[in-house]
């Protein structure tokens, strides 16, 4: 679990979502309409994490969940050192419509991308086309 003290404010983490994909600005909205971020303690290794995001893609585009920078995510991801440590933190839209993954470095100080998915029941009729 995240602990006040060690993390970013909600307003340090609005800064550091600067277009690092297309997640970003409904991230910062969903944030100043109350959204709840947890940024998570310890790191991760990279290649899980990236493994994380390659398979939460695939598996979005297979049932047609409406995504928002996970391709982006994942391209970002890919170029990353994959001996790098990497932290991780989730936003809850205050609407729960939305639920955004955030990717930072390893002292959580600068958002390397952000990814949302659409709280909604997955389409029957195909898979998502990846937006542009």
């Amino acid at each position: 679990m995240a602990t006040g003290d060690e993390n970013p404010r909600q307003r340090d983490i609005t800064a550091m979502l600067k277009g690092q994909t297309s997640a970003c600005k409904a991230a910062r909205d969903a944030i100043a309409a109350g959204g709840e971020v947890m940024l998570y303690d310890g790191q991760a290794p990279h290649w899980m994490v990236f493994g994380i995001a390659a398979s939460r893609l695939r598996r979005s585009l297979k049932i047609g969940l409406m995504t928002l920078g996970l391709d982006e995510t994942v391209e970002i991801l890919r170029a990353r050192d994959r001996d790098e440590q990497l932290r991780t933190g989730n936003l809850v839209a205050a609407d729960r419509s939305w639920f955004f993954t955030l990717y930072f470095d390893a002292t959580g100080t600068e958002v390397l991308a952000c990814s949302g998915v659409k709280n909604e029941r997955p389409s029957r009729r195909g898979g998502q086309k990846l937006q542009l």
